[in-house]
């Protein structure tokens, strides 16, 4: 026997599956024909054991409807979680006064398996029968014991897709919501943020506060600062269905990839990396948006000095094979195997970024990625121990 504690979480398991009272899953039902078949019986089933009656989830030749658990020979293997062979009901004490023995269905041969799921609970039993008596042998025990495992497979088939779609469901809610609370604080921080670019501005322009310029510069500084991490916010956050607009013009690369390191030249500096850009052995023109590649560039070049000990080395040189391309090369930490699928996920930040508080909220990659594709191209990361290779393709 059960305890109420056991019988409770079976039952949690069997709803769980979500398919009692709902249309049968037709590959229980082709189960049970298949079943029917190959032992000549007329009725066979896949049969679930609710609180107080049996519900058919595959059926061949029973009477649908609900059966009442206490005249269901299924319900019998639940407790015992064994397997149950009735030769003859009509001359067994325990179902010869049952109602669908004495009456329809008439059954007189019973030959059921019991349903075990991956948690160990009997949810029912993969059954045959037949209204005529007969001879139960380990051959047909065998081969329901396999029909039962695979019913119990398509049950959890089933909850799988179930599940999956859910989460789907509830990543795209998340999704959104992210998305709108990003907006949100991207527009609230702009406005004010804009006004106080301009009042600054105006500030340095008075001569008459020329004496308190050692004050204005650095709140100008900051507040420039300020500005530039809204932009990447909203450059990092924008919505997959609203491209980056491009305006295309022959560019070469090298100027490009020199602009960039310029820009994260001081970075290096501070952080005691040495940042090198290779000169190329003849002209790289590509057609591109020039500032949107050298933000690209940028972040590319900027992670890699991030990610770079003192000391270390961070190359930037242009190529060209049969695309154009940025190679930024480091003498860095490298990126683990397992965070490579992850990098270019926004927000994404790895191990080494959380445990050394490396600056940056996980977009500067993700931004880079968005600009390549815009451009026709894509970035690739080559990462070991001694160092990484990130490379931007143009078309």
């Amino acid at each position: 026997m059960t305890s109420g504690a056991e019988e409770a979480a079976r039952l949690a398991a069997l709803h769980s599956y979500r398919v009692l009272d709902g249309p049968r899953p037709p590959a229980l039902d082709e189960l049970a024909r298949l079943a029917a078949r190959i032992f000549d019986t007329p009725m066979a089933s896949v049969s679930l054991i609710d609180r107080d009656r049996q519900w058919l989830a595959g059926n061949a030749g029973m009477p649908d409807g609900d059966t009442p658990r206490e005249i269901s020979f299924c319900a019998r293997t639940v407790p015992t979680r064994a397997p149950l062979a009735v030769p003859d009901a009509r001359s067994d004490d325990r179902f010869r006064a049952w109602a669908n023995v004495t009456g329809a269905p008439h059954i007189r041969l019973y030959d059921g398996s019991p349903l075990i799921d991956d948690d160990g609970h009997a949810l029912g039993a993969f059954c045959v029968l037949d209204d005529r008596p007969g001879d139960v042998s380990d051959r047909r025990r065998e081969a329901l014991d396999t029909f039962a495992r695979q019913a119990v497979a398509q049950l959890s088939l089933l909850r799988g897709r179930l599940l999956l779609a859910e989460l789907g469901d509830e990543l795209a809610r998340a999704t959104q919501r992210e998305e709108d609370l990003i907006a949100t604080v991207s527009h609230e921080l702009r406005t004010p943020v804009t006004n106080i670019r301009g009042y600054l501005e105006l500030l340095a322009d008075d001569d008459r506060l020329s004496d308190l310029s050692r004050l204005v510069e650095p709140i100008h500084r900051n507040g420039e600062r300020l500005v530039g991490m809204v932009e990447h916010l909203l450059d990092g956050t924008r919505p997959a269905d609203a491209p980056l607009s491009l305006q295309r013009v022959p560019a070469e690369l090298h100027l490009v990839t020199t602009a960039a390191a310029q820009a994260a030249r001081t970075t290096a500096e501070q952080r005691g990396v040495e940042l090198v850009v290779e000169a190329p052995l003849q002209p790289v023109v590509v057609h591109a948006d020039v500032a949107r590649l050298t933000q690209a560039a940028l972040q590319l070049i900027r992670n890699a000095v991030l990610f770079t000990p003192a000391g270390g080395r961070v190359a930037v040189r242009t190529t060209v094979d049969l695309v154009a391309a940025i190679e930024v090369a480091d003498t860095g930490v490298g990126v683990p195997p397992d965070e490579l699928p992850y990098v270019f996920q926004r927000f994404f930040r790895g191990r080494h970024a959380r445990r050394q508080a490396v600056p940056g909220v996980g977009l500067g990659l993700h931004i880079a990625q968005q600009a390549a594709a815009a451009h026709g191209g894509r970035i690739t990361l080559t990462s070991s121990p001694s160092g990484t290779i990130a490379r931007l393709t143009v078309s």
